[in-house]
């Protein structure tokens, strides 16, 4: 008896699964960020010299845990912030500008990897930020928390980085790559400011501590600070994070859809 044989040409391939594709989209995405290390050094070391050159050399502030504990969680705020603003931002304005993203758009892989990726290989790059804030306060401030709250600080910090990822997004779908440099930057800098992230808001007046709570910098802030902390959580912090992100989710999307019918009708 004989048995016939499949062609190997005529077996179908295995088609990758999106968990894979999006690992692969990641592994790629932080290879391409590493390649150009100034990026990365500029988001991991800003903060870190923001609090040894600003919060430290105050020592009635360095020497109080729960100051020092709050300035910390400040700058890791602004490093999450940062990071999400230029990943997301500038990424998705540069792409739009290279003929790679359009052939990217042509293979069958589903958009919510190249998504899931783009979060995934930020996320990352989020905690590789906060790791000089937190080994600078950690030796040099009297900044303090259990090892559990430190872990409820990291899923906050987390959640909180959303609407920062939509603004980016938005930006990036918005403008070309050397105009979003400049708005990001801008961005970036008055929501740290208004937010309470370099400047504790129990120094604001009363008008901007008003102002201030309808930032998401400044919801983040309290957030993770309650995560850390403990106490009282306000009802305008988790309302305010998950406005911002229904809003920016719904700005982002119609960007979105706005550059697919430029490119690609």
């Amino acid at each position: 008896m004989t048995t016939a044989r499949v062609p190997a040409a005529s077996v179908p391939a295995s088609v990758p699964s999106t968990m894979r594709l999006t690992a692969l989209h990641a592994k790629y995405g932080l290879i391409e960020t590493f390649r150009v290390p100034i990026a990365v050094i500029g988001t991991v070391v800003f903060p870190a010299l923001a609090l040894l050159f600003f919060v430290v050399p105050q020592r009635v502030v360095a020497e109080d845990p729960l100051y020092a504990t709050q300035a910390v969680i400040s700058l890791c705020v602004f490093a999450v912030m940062s990071n999400a603003l230029f990943s997301f931002g500038l990424t998705i304005s540069e792409n739009r500008e290279k003929p790679w993203d359009p052939y990217l758009r042509t293979l069958p892989a589903p958009g919510i990897a190249r998504v899931l990726a783009q979060i995934l290989s930020t996320g990352a790059l989020g905690l590789v930020a906060i790791l000089p804030v937190v080994l600078v306060g950690g030796f040099f401030t009297a900044a303090a928390a259990p090892p559990v709250r430190i872990l409820a600080g990291i899923l906050t910090l987390a959640i909180s980085a959303v609407p920062f990822m939509l603004i980016g997004t938005a930006i990036g779908y918005a403008l070309p790559f050397k105009a979003a440099i400049a708005v990001i930057q801008i961005v970036m800098f008055s929501l740290a400011f208004i937010g309470g992230l370099f400047l504790p808001p129990i120094l604001f007046a009363d008008w901007l501590n008003e102002i201030s709570k309808f930032t998401p910098s400044r919801q983040a802030r309290e957030f993770v600070i309650w995560a850390v902390e403990g106490g009282p959580l306000e009802w305008w912090v988790w309302v305010g994070i998950l406005v911002w992100t229904a809003v920016m989710l719904l700005v982002s999307l119609a960007l979105y859809r706005r550059d697919e019918g430029k490119r690609y009708r």
